[in-house]
């Protein structure tokens, strides 16, 4: 049986799953452990259009910084991506120079010009960025360029996440059949406003570079935006979208139905990669998924899902499978939105079943017996019903358990 996300079937491929695209992974030497490739490359066969959305964080890496010049320099169109992993390249002086010259690099590997390049970094902040292991193997990493490859990019952005985060989708705009697909990383450090971690995703549809910025900017606020594992926002959180249109349909260029397929094949993706960005947390044994209806409108949905999911006593409360409703109605009230509190009614659900704790504001009886099954899981729903309007919203994050204070006592090492 095909497995489908959102009604859209499922393809392998990751971010070579779409028409002319392609990827490489390799271990550089920037990270020691030879097992553990640290340089990716992603590359398209014909000019793509380009949209990012980079984080928020005052600190920005250089990476970022120069991903912004480029794309504003080519009327945001790029052809690849060149990434590492291990270390940000951030806070260093030399910082853009480095991401240039990973992209000269690239581009000169790929007889292509170094403005129609993305780059990434991540890991360690503060360390300098040791461009040799780089310029050494970069001709062997594009080289090895292959649709097959998409699993050694995928492994390269890696940093403490535990398994690769990749998922394609197919979709048609008329009669095109068209592939959408993408690949993350993430495990800690997670609070974007945008956007989580690194983030590509690619299509073979063909979108111009407006209306494809206006579909990743609305579904990046209710996927990654939406995803929180430690309340904190990295330097050099970054997604970036490319489609190069060798599927062959006819070029979304304003809003319709074509433009809202494309959206919703695109948050099929995201949706997948935050869940999945949720439940490889550092540390987690547990993924939350927090859904907020009966919002008075999508913002104040967005923003009570949030607060409860980033609420630190609520996540050790997951952990400790208890179900301490009461830390998750203190999330809610410090929302800062405006709504009724004495009209909210809360359940906690899981494959074992659900169990109603909270109603109208105030706590019902419930059974702690039932409600020790349904937190045992590895999934957990918070169902929060505001009874105040039509709009819904969900929000992603995971449980805070020991082993994250262990990883993040030795990040460095």
């Amino acid at each position: 049986m095909e497995k489908t996300i959102e009604g859209f079937v499922c393809v392998e491929g990751g971010v070579c799953a779409a028409k002319g695209f392609s990827a490489n992974g390799l271990n550089c030497g920037l990270n020691p452990v030879k097992e553990k490739n640290d340089l990716g490359l992603i590359f398209s066969e014909s000019l793509c259009s380009a949209a990012a959305v980079y984080t928020q964080n005052k600190v920005k890496g250089a990476p970022i910084l120069v991903t912004k010049k480029n794309l504003a320099a080519t009327g945001n169109k790029a052809r690849g991506v060149i990434v590492n992993s291990k270390n940000a390249n951030t806070c260093n002086a030399d910082g853009v120079e480095k991401a240039e010259k990973m992209c000269s690099l690239a581009a000169e590997a790929l007889n292509i010009d170094p403005e129609e390049m993305i780059v990434a970094s991540t890991g360690v902040i503060g360390q300098i960025l040791p461009i040799e292991p780089i310029a050494s193997h970069i001709k062997e990493l594009a080289a090895g360029l292959s649709p097959k490859h998409h699993d050694r990019a995928a492994n390269a952005i890696m940093t403490t996440d535990t398994f690769p985060k990749e998922v394609a989708v197919e979709f048609s705009i008329g009669k095109t059949v068209c592939r959408l697909g993408g690949m993350a990383k993430g495990s800690g450090m997670i609070h974007p406003n945008m956007a989580t971690t690194l983030n590509f995703i690619t299509t073979d549809a063909a979108v111009s570079p407006r209306m494809l910025q206006k579909a990743l900017s609305e579904i990046v606020k209710v996927t990654y935006n939406c995803l929180s594992i430690d309340g904190d926002t990295s330097t050099n959180d970054m997604v970036c979208l490319m489609a190069n249109g060798l599927a062959g349909n006819e070029e979304i260029s304003e809003e319709g139905p074509d433009y809202e397929t494309l959206k919703r094949a695109l948050y099929a993706v995201m949706m997948t990669m935050t869940r999945m960005l949720a439940k490889d947390g550092e540390g987690a044994s547990k993924l939350l998924e927090c859904t907020c209806s009966g919002a008075p409108d999508l913002d104040t949905a967005i923003i009570v899902a949030k607060s409860v999911i980033r609420s630190p006593l609520f996540k050790c409360a997951m952990f400790g499978e208890d179900a301490n409703w009461g830390r998750i109605l203190c999330a809610i009230g410090y929302a800062e939105a405006e709504f009724d509190i004495e009209k909210v009614s809360v359940t906690l659900a899981s494959d074992k079943g659900q169990v109603h704790v909270c109603e109208n504001g105030a706590g019902v009886e419930f059974s702690e017996e039932k409600a020790k099954e349904v937190l045992g899981e590895d999934e957990i729903q918070i169902l929060i019903d505001l009874h105040q309007g039509d709009a819904s919203a969900k929000a992603w994050g995971c449980d805070l358990t020991y082993d994250y204070v262990k990883i993040n006592g030795d990040y460095r090492s």
